[in-house]
């Protein structure tokens, strides 16, 4: 797999990820050279692929979602200004990104897997045990 930086993601002047593009060079059970563009981020609040910046993505694709300049609207609703305002409303707004991305799984023909309610980090042992902490406290 070749994987390359595109685009360097900002907020301000704080680097919060990179867009890669990555491309299968060989493959034995499925056609070559195949890409995909995707978001990987790396702030304490997201991080690692970003799921509903591929979802706003392929809603776009899909005329789910209309892109109009800069602005990116479903339905009746203004999901915000700019790719990483309409994330975060998403982020947010789990019940709406859910239905979105319902209808860009049946116009894509993807059968099966049920999309993933809420993206939040593994615990981490120290958080588990301070938590512990605080129930026997109480």
């Amino acid at each position: 797999i070749d994987i390359r930086r595109i685009e360097s993601l900002k907020d301000g002047q704080t680097f919060i990820g990179n867009r890669v593009r990555c491309k299968v060079v060989k493959n034995r059970v499925a056609p070559p050279f195949r890409q995909a563009e995707f978001d990987i981020m790396f702030t304490s609040d997201m991080h690692g692929i970003n799921h509903w910046g591929d979802v706003i993505d392929l809603a776009v694709e899909h005329d789910v979602i209309k892109k109009t300049g800069a602005f990116y609207s479903y339905g009746d609703v203004r999901l915000g200004q700019g790719r990483m305002n309409a994330v975060k409303f998403l982020g947010e707004n789990l019940e709406m990104g859910t239905e979105i991305e319902q209808r860009v799984r049946s116009l894509a023909g993807v059968k099966g897997a049920a999309p993933v309610e809420s993206f939040a980090p593994p615990a981490t042992a120290e958080a588990v045990e301070a938590e512990a902490e605080l129930s026997v406290d109480a």
